[in-house]
């Protein structure tokens, strides 16, 4: 197969404007392996992974590659977990509107509002942490 040098250009262009969203896999899994169990084993094999949070396809890959399942565990507490996604949603609206008003548009009651809702659950949070602190 051969590829010509005007197709590797448009394919890097692509590449190249994608500036936003996941990056890319340089290495994609497009390969497949089939394994065949019966059904006690498959269910097995399923709940293993279920338990270390994993899919069947990580699970079954990481045994096979490395002998063993290395698992990751969360150590920060659910409490800081929620916190921390709490922060990234209230983030992701104040960059909406930050990415609004620098194009120029006004803000409409809509977003003042929601500036001033965030505000407030800034300020919850802030109380919140300082009782979780004490």
């Amino acid at each position: 197969m051969t590829v010509t040098v005007s197709a590797m250009i448009n394919q890097y262009d692509k590449i190249k404007r994608n500036k936003g969203g996941r990056p890319k896999v340089s290495l994609k899994r497009a390969a497949s392996l089939t394994v065949m169990c019966n059904l006690i084993e498959k269910k097995l094999i399923q709940l293993n992974a279920r338990k270390l949070n994993l899919s069947a396809s990580v699970y079954l890959r990481e045994l096979g590659l490395k002998g063993a399942v290395k698992v990751k565990l969360k150590t920060l507490p659910k409490e800081v977990l929620q916190f921390t996604g709490t922060l990234n949603h209230m983030a992701a609206n104040l960059n909406q509107i930050a990415r609004k008003r620098n194009s120029g548009e006004d803000l409409n009651a809509k977003d003042r509002a929601l500036i001033n809702q965030e505000v407030r659950a800034v300020q919850k949070l802030v109380e919140e942490v300082e009782v979780y602190l004490k």
